[in-house]
């Protein structure tokens, strides 16, 4: 049996549209019939960097139907809504990869769609809700909304309007938090309606400054959720106390360099790589990552928390653009494009299948 998948060709050579067998179910895994399809940064930047090679089925973000589980998976039943993420361009398995009409998914880290949640939305939360989970209270260690902060402290979200942004916005306000934000200004009334307390202009020569002077120079916590705010959220940060920053993207040593002239209270930079939450060995800038238990088992948990917020509609799908460049996997591959020229802000591309 076969499927239709976007598939990888030659290292930095772009992908096509291909038939290909049925991905090989894995007994930790489930098949998953696909209704739903997100873009994300890592799939184009897969694709146009080499990390993807010849064959690898590409796309992280998907929502569908369980059509199969492994012989060790008790999480999950056939005819199950489930969504999340899978590791799409995976050197070490080919198989793996969401822009296909059958997928397979590592059952440890997906979820299952509350009754509340549309495939379209579902498909915009798989990288971003591991992502916020990583970074947001595994990595900073903030209070989860379960157990929220008895009295209200600032964090900083650094390019919000990016979808795990978006997301994580939602997560610190109900974790009790004080939540700053930066974006472009025609994002602001949108991340303000998401619950962002104040919204600063990331293009201001004045933005860290600015921050410090809002917080009383008392903001201890910065996420970048584009790896390019580090020198920002140094300025931002209090040069008083001990200050945590963590990023999704590795910090260069010129910008460590500026970030503690900026602030020399700045501690290592935390790098988060939602990959890791998969719990499967995988290549990344050349090199080989060996599995990461602990970061399984707390997206495991964590998604079980996030699953019941989004149920009691604590938490809400970001805002999405269904099929802008047509339905199905061929406009997945011109909404690449678009993502790739820069073209997407404060919404989530999501195509149906």
């Amino acid at each position: 049996m076969t499927t239709p998948a976007i598939v990888n060709l030659k290292p930095g050579k772009g992908v096509s549209l291909q038939t290909v067998p049925l991905p090989k179910l894995r007994a930790d895994w489930v098949l998953v019939d696909v209704k739903a399809v997100a873009l994300n940064p890592t799939d184009w930047k897969k694709i146009d960097y080499g990390e993807a090679d010849l064959g690898a089925r590409a796309g992280c973000d998907y929502a569908g139907v369980v059509k199969e589980v492994g012989g060790n998976v008790t999480s999950f039943k056939k005819g199950d809504r489930i969504g999340a993420f899978v590791h799409g361009g995976d050197r070490t398995n080919h198989d793996n990869g969401a822009f296909a009409k059958v997928i397979i998914a590592k059952a440890a880290a997906q979820f299952k769609i509350p009754a509340n949640i549309s495939f379209e939305e579902a498909a915009t939360m798989g990288v971003a809700l591991v992502t916020v989970g990583q970074s947001l209270y595994k990595s900073l260690q903030l209070p989860l909304p379960t157990r929220p902060a008895e009295k209200p402290f600032p964090v900083l979200i650094y390019a919000a309007s990016t979808s795990i942004g978006m997301y994580g916005i939602q997560f610190a306000k109900a974790s009790g938090l004080q939540v700053v934000a930066t974006s472009s200004p025609h994002n602001f009334d949108m991340l303000k309606a998401l619950g962002a307390d104040a919204v600063f202009d990331y293009h201001s020569s004045s933005c860290g400054a600015d921050i410090r002077e809002y917080t009383k120079n008392q903001l201890q916590y910065s996420w970048d959720c584009m790896g390019t705010g580090a020198e920002i959220c140094a300025a931002a940060m209090s040069n008083e106390s001990k200050v945590l920053y963590t990023t999704i993207n590795p910090v260069s040593g010129k910008s460590m360099v500026a970030m503690r002239k900026l602030n020399p209270k700045v501690s290592t930079p935390i790098f988060t790589m939602a990959y890791d939450a998969l719990g499967e060995p995988y290549w990344v800038g050349g090199r080989p990552a060996h599995p990461r238990p602990d970061e399984t088992e707390y997206a495991r948990a964590f998604l079980d928390i996030c699953q019941d917020l989004l149920a009691k509609e604590v938490i809400k799908p970001i805002r999405l653009s269904l099929n802008q460049t047509g339905s199905g996997l061929d406009g997945v591959v011109k909404g690449l494009e678009v993502l790739r020229a820069g073209k997407v802000s404060g919404t989530k591309l999501v195509y149906t299948l």
